[in-house]
C-alpha cells in the first residue's frame, strides 16, 4: 500500500504548475476543468482541489491519493471528478496523466452528442488514437460520469467527450496529455467550421491513419 512516504513533491509542484498551464490556454475558464497525474511507480493519483483559483492553488492544496480511492495526503476537497481520474488510470495502465478541459469547439459536438472523427486531419490521426467518442449524459461529479467516460475512451483513443460538458484528455506523461488536449481542440474547430460553410470533408483512409499512427510512435522526433 502506498503512503505519505512515497509523495513525490516535484509531481505536485507538476499539477499545481499544470492548472495554470490549462487555464492560460484557454482550454477551461473560472475553475472548471481538473488535472491529475499518476505516478506508476507507486500508485499515487495527485490531483487538483475542488473550485479553486488555479492561479492561487499552492503545493499544500494538491490531494494525493491512491488508485482506490484512498486519501494518503491532504486538506482539501478534491476536484469533484476524483473518481473519473481514477478510473482513467485504472482502465489504462498506460497513462499517467489526465487532464479534463470545458474548451468551446470540443464542447460544441459534446453538447450536440456527436462524436469527432480522427480521419479529418493529419494531427488528429496521430495524436487522438481512435475516434474522440461523447460519453452518455450525467450528472458532474458521479461514478456514473466516471463509467461513462471510461467507456467512452475505451482501449485505443486519447480523449474522449462528456455530453453537454467538456472534454477528457490522457497521456503518457503531462506533456502528452496537453497535446492530445491541444489537438482536440484544433480539429474540434476544423470540423466545426467546415460544417459552418455546409461543406463536408473528405476523410484520410484507414490504411494512411494506422500509417500515421506507427510513423509518429517508431520516426517522429528526435531519439
Amino acid at each position: 500500500m502506498p503512503s505519505v512516504k512515497d509523495i513525490k513533491p516535484e509531481l505536485i509542484t507538476l499539477v499545481r504548475l499544470s492548472g495554470v498551464r490549462m487555464i492560460d490556454s484557454g482550454l477551461t475558464v473560472a475553475t472548471w476543468g481538473n488535472i491529475s497525474c499518476c505516478d506508476r511507480e507507486t500508485g499515487l493519483m495527485y490531483i487538483t482541489p475542488s473550485g479553486m483559483d488555479y492561479h492561487e492553488i499552492v503545493d499544500d492544496d494538491i490531494d494525493v491519493y491512491d488508485l482506490e480511492g484512498n486519501l494518503v495526503q491532504g486538506h482539501r476537497r478534491p476536484s469533484i471528478e476524483h473518481d473519473l481520474h481514477r478510473g482513467m488510470y485504472n482502465a489504462r495502465p498506460e497513462v499517467s496523466a489526465c487532464v479534463h478541459t470545458h474548451p468551446i469547439f470540443s464542447t460544441v459536438f459534446s453538447s450536440m452528442g456527436e462524436n469527432i472523427p480522427i480521419n479529418l486531419h493529419d494531427e488528429a490521426a496521430q495524436a487522438l488514437g481512435d475516434t474522440v467518442r461523447c460519453a452518455d449524459y450525467c450528472l458532474p461529479g458521479t461514478v456514473e460520469l466516471a463509467d461513462a467516460a471510461v467507456r467512452a475512451m475505451g482501449k485505443k483513443s486519447n480523449a474522449c467527450l462528456l455530453r453537454n460538458h467538456g472534454a477528457v484528455c490522457i497521456g503518457a506523461d503531462m506533456d502528452g496529455a496537453f497535446k492530445v488536449s491541444t489537438v482536440l481542440e484544433m480539429v474540434a474547430e476544423i470540423y466545426w467550421r467546415i460544417r459552418a460553410t455546409g461543406g463536408t470533408y473528405v476523410p484520410i483512409s484507414d490504411e494512411n491513419v494506422a500509417a500515421m499512427q506507427v510513423f509518429v510512435k517508431t520516426k517522429y522526433g528526435q531519439y
